[in-house]
């Protein structure tokens, strides 16, 4: 997912084991090439994880969550990325600075703070605030390099988001003006703003640098700058108990949003850059109205065919070329 020649064969083949058969090889180099698929398992990968993060508030403590999360998603990494590492540590040494940026703004800060800001918000506010991600995609990468946003992405994005709103409104806009807003959705937007800086560079990482490495990396770092917060959150009387509920949350976090999406989305960057990838953010909202109706019972209107169709339309026209 982070070098660009040969484009995909070796990115998502690394995440199987040698003794895999030969036909899996080409299904994965397909999957590898397919950007807007990546970035679109990426977002339903996340919608479950803004749903689930507000669910097991105040059962899970939050700086806990995001360690054991990025831990586990490391241990899970490091057999697949071992040999990678090593080979590729010079490259590590010679890019620290920068690897060290995308790790602490794209796993240590970000889900922390997201976690945090769950704990005071609701689901439904945080999948709108997710829907700001493509502005705040556009204004780090004109900031940081003066990449500026084509008219067909700003329209695309435009579209989109009125696909957003028209589902988190159900239909109706003016019920947007009821929507209230508190500090825990000034901390998720802050995580939010963090998160966008990751995503702007990612297209000027290390090329040299393999996938499961870079991932191991950043992972791993991301765990370890929590670690103090988490002893802190533990030793100040927020513990947490590990039943059905914690456990299930754990292995849905460390295999989904962290460890697959994070496959996806990095090579979905490398392959349409981060303006062109940014749209997707607001799949994120339309995958958690699915699973609300899928999942929670909730019926599906017209409001939610209208939303989609929006939705589609924008991503469409975004991220093209």
């Amino acid at each position: 997912m982070l070098e660009a020649a040969p484009r995909g064969t070796e990115h998502l083949q690394s995440m199987t084991t040698p003794d895999r058969t030969q036909q899996s090889r080409p299904l994965l180099g397909w999957l590898a090439n397919q950007p807007y698929l990546l970035l679109s398992l990426t977002s339903l990968f996340w919608a479950g994880n803004v749903v689930l993060g507000r669910y097991v508030a105040g059962h899970v403590p939050p700086i806990t969550l995001a360690t054991l999360r990025w831990g586990g998603a490391f241990l899970l990494i490091l057999p697949f990325a071992l040999s990678h590492l090593k080979r590729d540590w010079p490259v590590i040494r010679a890019n620290l600075p920068m690897l060290m940026l995308l790790a602490v703004t794209g796993i240590g800060a970000y889900n922390t703070i997201a976690y945090i800001g769950l704990q005071y918000t609701s689901a439904l506010n945080g999948l709108l605030i997710q829907s700001s991600g493509p502005l705040f995609v556009a204004f780090w990468s004109f900031v940081l390099f003066r990449t500026r946003l084509t008219w067909a992405q700003a329209l695309g994005i435009a579209t989109s988001l009125a696909g957003v709103l028209t589902i988190l409104a159900r239909g109706d806009i003016e019920a947007l003006s009821s929507i209230d807003f508190n500090k825990g959705d000034l901390i998720f937007a802050g995580a939010l703003m963090i998160f966008c800086i990751y995503s702007a560079l990612m297209p000027y990482r290390p090329r040299r640098l393999h996938a499961l490495a870079f991932l191991a990396f950043t992972t791993g770092v991301g765990a370890l700058v929590n670690v103090p917060f988490a002893i802190w959150e533990g030793l100040s009387g927020y513990t947490m108990s590990f039943d059905t509920e914690t456990l299930a949350t754990l292995a849905y976090v460390i295999v989904f949003p962290s460890t697959l999406a994070y496959l996806c989305y990095n090579r979905g960057v490398e392959l349409i850059g981060a303006n062109r990838s940014a749209p997707f953010y607001h799949l994120i909202p339309v995958f958690g109205s699915v699973l609300a109706i899928g999942l929670l019972g909730e019926e599906p209107r017209l409001f939610h065919l209208i939303g989609y169709g929006l939705v589609l339309l924008g991503v469409f026209v975004a991220a093209r070329k």
